[in-house]
């Protein structure tokens, strides 16, 4: 695979990403009212915001550090750093996203973790939060051998992938949910697909598009870090070779 077709995929990724982004934002803004910090409605809307950027988007461009054809070469540790430090503020923005909901609710009283949506979000927190750690002590601090790295790093790719798969799904469901809850009345209801259903189940569709590009380079063997003794043609891929 020629650097230029990577790095072609590169910009395509960058660019669906940022559109997911921007797209939520934009939901929010022209349909929802807005952001604020206060415990209203607008609070809540920073969570659909963060949990994408957080745990698809962020999550997605961490989890790729090892498919730069860069990081071939040379000391693997300040991409590891790289691959944790991006990961770190993934967390972070998710539970911020976390934050804005439960506070919402809680201001409400409105019961918290009751939706299948729900369920399927904090499951993936939960797993993303486990994953970390277990990705910081073993693969970053020294103390691990190389025989207990060998033996984690599948479980470690396998729960990787399943986050973000997971992350995807979750985000499918809490815009499905939010719409069913927002197009309630007779003339804008969902069924009758208003401009905002219209815009937002597009803005599911290009995360899930993302979102499958993703997994797509994470698990595809042409893209991986090739195993030692592979110098030639780690060089010939830098140099835009085949």
């Amino acid at each position: 695979m020629a650097v230029g077709w990577f790095y072609l995929s590169v910009v395509v990724l960058c660019s669906l990403g940022s559109m997911c982004i921007l797209s939520t934002i934009y939901w929010m803004r022209s349909w929802q009212g807005g952001f604020a910090w206060d415990g209203t409605m607008l609070m809540f809307n920073w969570h659909p915001v963060l949990m994408v950027t957080g745990m698809v988007v962020v999550y997605s461009a961490a989890s790729l550090v090892y498919r730069l054809p860069q990081s071939w070469v040379g000391p693997k540790l300040p991409w590891k750093f790289g691959h944790a430090a991006m990961h770190l503020l993934a967390f972070i923005l998710t539970v911020l996203g976390l934050h804005a909901v439960f506070d919402f609710h809680n201001q409400r009283k409105i019961p918290n973790l009751y939706s299948l949506h729900s369920w399927l979000g904090i499951t993936t927190v939960f797993l993303f939060a486990c994953q970390w750690f277990l990705g910081f002590a073993v693969f970053l601090l020294p103390w691990a051998s190389v025989q207990l790295r060998s033996l984690l790093k599948p479980i470690h790719v396998f729960f990787g992938a399943s986050i973000l798969s997971l992350a995807i799904a979750s985000v499918i469901s809490g815009i499905n949910e939010k719409l069913f809850f927002s197009l309630k009345n007779g003339t804008n209801s969902y069924s009758s697909l208003p401009s905002e259903a219209v815009f937002a189940n597009c803005s599911g569709m290009l995360v899930v598009v993302f979102g499958l590009l993703v997994l797509y380079i994470l698990l595809a063997s042409s893209w991986k870090r090739p195993e030692l003794g592979m110098q030639a043609e780690r060089q010939a891929l830098l140099h835009g070779g085949e």
